[in-house]
């Protein structure tokens, strides 16, 4: 189980990984990580557990910032409870996603749980923000000037706001029957949600798969049957594609919603869940699903979204 000499050490030794498109990690990211690891270690030593790297945040949430009840039985919420930080999922535009384990010490309750930490925006290279933003208003006056000036004040708030979005998201489509990971809570900017995988690998993407013509067909109905609903809550992803979609024991499950549009606030709205529909339809119909079915279905959530509400 890792500790935080453990953590200290793998953040040190971190280099470069190459995959066939170059590099994982930029120097940027490694600049970043090891910021990261500085500001751990430097943290006042009377606040850390005995075991753990830190205690566990689920008490320090509000109760809107919890996921929703019924609360699954994996989710952890003892006051004694401690998280364990197990490495880097991956990176991203806005945001880096860190596998932690949740553990109440003397007992063999545990749980993995992805932690998804929302960068400042002068760290971000999510360069589009204002396209997914529109219709969305700051609730403050002071925080809509300081967005707009990009001052300190207003980078946090940006990255306060991406993260508040996507715990907002997960919610919402959980409750409504959405395939997405199950919201544990928020803090700040850190997102805390279930971790879609197996034995702390995470599920491939829905783009590293290579479904039998079965398996094809039946992730295109969930593909489209998550299309459906979320159409019908007035959303669209934003950003979907077989890259934010992963697969889980025959299941889709869609991934990262900060940027995800109200499509009747939002000007763009019709024309991001237009593309959506395209994009993920566009690797379906690649693999066998008829390119008539994909049209159909685009032309389906259309004019299921040009209903009255």
């Amino acid at each position: 189980m890792a500790r935080k000499s453990d953590l200290s050490e793998s953040f040190q030794h971190i280099k470069p990984r190459k995959s066939r498109k170059g590099s994982v990690f930029s120097a940027e990211d490694l600049a970043r990580f090891e910021e990261m690891r500085t500001e751990f270690d430097e943290a006042p030593s009377d606040e850390r557990p005995p075991t753990g790297d830190r205690w566990s945040i689920w008490d320090e949430s509000e109760p809107l910032q919890r996921g929703p009840k019924p609360w699954p039985e994996w989710v952890i919420t003892d006051l004694g409870a401690v998280d364990y930080e197990l490495g880097v999922l991956k990176t991203g535009k806005e945001a880096d996603v860190f596998l932690i384990e949740r553990t109440v010490p003397g007992t063999d309750r545990a749980v993995v749980l992805a932690s998804k930490r929302y960068r400042s925006a002068e760290h971000t290279q999510f360069n589009r923000a204002g396209d997914y933003t529109a219709g969305r208003g700051a609730k403050r006056s002071r925080d809509a000037r300081a967005l707009a000036k990009r001052t300190t004040f207003g980078l946090e708030q940006a990255a306060g706001r991406w993260a508040a979005s996507e715990f907002d998201a997960l919610k919402r489509l959980y409750t409504a029957g959405v395939p997405v990971p199950y919201p544990v809570q928020i803090l700040g900017t850190e997102v805390v949600m279930e971790f879609i995988g197996e034995d702390r690998t995470a599920a491939p993407r829905l783009s590293e798969t290579r479904p039998d013509q079965d398996e094809l067909e039946s992730l295109w109905d969930q593909a489209c049957e998550a299309l459906r609903r979320m159409t019908e809550l007035g959303f669209a992803h934003g950003d979907l594609s077989s890259y934010n979609t992963v697969v889980h024991e025959g299941r889709l499950v869609v991934l990262d919603l900060p940027q995800i549009v109200d499509i009747y606030a939002n000007p763009l709205g019709m024309g991001f869940l237009e593309r959506d529909a395209e994009n993920l339809g566009g690797w379906f119909s690649a693999r066998g699903i008829p390119r008539q079915e994909v049209d159909d279905f685009a032309a389906e959530l259309l004019a299921l979204a040009a209903k009255p509400q």
